[in-house]
């Protein structure tokens, strides 16, 4: 369900993936790379297409190019997967963020930033309002809260997990939907592929 033209022609005209080009140029040895060199290196190299795809989510974009089948003028039996498609891939956009890898998802920054904080707000306490009497207690809370980070980020990490299993499952169904439509022509699936992003534009 991505546009694998539509993901050349991004890594090579839109400054967002500029990370990614660089990959593909090293791929190639050289500073100019045309849309179907990058096509290519995606095929040879399936990290440049994971970066692409890790880079989108970052920026809460979707790697979802199909558009939402019309049901309207479609027969019983193809309306009924085409619904399906439909609310598949709402639910595929809502859970694409759990995706990224939890080690570099916006979750764990919070995390260490608010802990951050904690510390320095600590060293605050202690130092600068002279409460080196308190010091131990200060210290436990700051302990504490270093615990009920630790418990919160292994609950957010199963999260992940749990949410990557159900869209991996999801897609796949998806995708096995979108084929037999395209099967029974009902749909042709060149027609629901997004050519451009408008965040990009």
């Amino acid at each position: 369900m991505i546009n694998l033209q539509r993901v050349a022609k991004e890594i090579k005209t839109v400054g967002l993936y500029d990370l990614v080009l660089q990959d593909v140029q090293r791929f190639w040895k050289k500073n100019r790379v045309s849309e179907d060199e990058i096509h290519e290196a995606m095929q040879k190299r399936p990290e440049i297409l994971n970066d692409y795809m890790q880079t989108t989510v970052e920026y809460n974009l979707s790697n979802i190019h199909i558009r939402d089948i019309k049901t309207d003028d479609l027969k019983d039996e193809c309306k009924s997967k085409a619904k399906q498609v439909n609310e598949n891939l709402a639910s595929l956009r809502e859970l694409e963020k759990y995706t990224l890898d939890f080690e570099q998802s916006a979750t764990l920054v919070i995390i260490f930033s608010i802990e951050f904080f904690v510390l320095f707000s600590v060293q605050y306490f202690i130092v600068l309002l002279n409460l080196k009497d308190w010091q131990w207690w200060i210290y436990g809370l700051f302990a504490s809260s270093v615990a009920l980070a630790y418990w919160y980020g292994k609950k957010q990490s199963r999260l992940y997990a749990t949410n990557k299993k159900i869209y991996d499952e999801k897609y796949l169904q998806t995708k096995a939907l979108l084929e037999d439509l395209q099967e029974q022509g009902c749909i042709k699936k060149e027609d629901l592929m997004i050519e451009e992003c408008d965040e990009h534009v």
